[in-house]
């Protein structure tokens, strides 16, 4: 029960990171924030180069985000792990947490490059000229 419960706060903690996180990353780049559902009318709506363009560029800053957090979550994944005890280590340590923060911002980077490589080519003169 209490390791339940344990649980339970420590990945509440963590989703209320990642949503300050998620808040963070969308002022980040050029300066231009979008909520969610902006985002999904905006990849929905984009037919014309300059609007891949805007979300190439957005993505690209939200990979840059992920990318500097991931780093210095592995910073301090890297010093935690230094000071472990395995004999009476409860679960989730300290190590634990910045290891999945560390992979999650990872994660989060990579999909986001996949998105801005994705639209940079379709925003590329070559692709535009091109039916579908």
């Amino acid at each position: 029960m209490k390791r339940n419960l344990c649980a339970a706060v420590v990945m509440a903690m963590v989703f209320a990171g990642v949503a300050s996180a998620q808040g963070s990353a969308s002022s980040e780049g050029n300066g231009t924030s979008y909520s969610q559902s902006q985002l999904k009318q905006m990849m929905r709506d984009a037919h014309t180069p300059d609007q891949y363009k805007v979300l190439a560029g957005y993505f690209a800053g939200r990979h840059e985000y992920y990318q500097q957090q991931a780093s210095e979550e592995k910073k301090e994944w890297i010093r935690r792990s230094q000071n472990v005890m395995v004999v009476a280590a409860k679960y989730p340590r300290p190590v634990d947490s910045a290891r999945y923060l560390y992979e999650y911002y990872t994660l989060e980077s990579s999909e986001a490059g996949d998105l801005a490589a994705k639209y940079a080519q379709l925003a590329s003169p070559s692709t535009a000229e091109q039916p579908k």
